[in-house]
């Protein structure tokens, strides 16, 4: 992680106009976890991000996507914890 690192936290889905957004303003060397509504653009991989790829694993199971994400790297509440102590800037869409 690099200092200038920012932790992108998406809640909407793929239709509403911030999930867009989110996805122009991601740099490599930022992280974007993805919960509630924003685990939905994970479903069959339609999400490219250009940096590391999270998405909370209470939100999956939730929305019963736990076979369309399988691929995908899932986090727990703890962990999401972790992630914004250690990213100087955070931001939630």
């Amino acid at each position: 992680m690099t200092s200038n690192s920012t932790l992108h936290i998406l809640n909407k889905a793929p239709e509403h106009p911030r999930y867009q957004a989110c996805i122009n303003a991601l740099a490599p060397s930022d992280t974007l976890v993805l919960i509630e509504n924003g685990v939905l653009s994970a479903a069959g991989n339609q999400l490219h991000a250009p940096c590391t790829l999270y998405a909370l694993k209470a939100d999956i199971d939730a929305r019963a996507l736990e076979a369309a994400c399988e691929n995908l790297n899932t986090i727990d509440y703890d962990e999401l914890v972790q992630l914004t102590a250690t990213h100087p800037k955070i931001i939630s869409w």
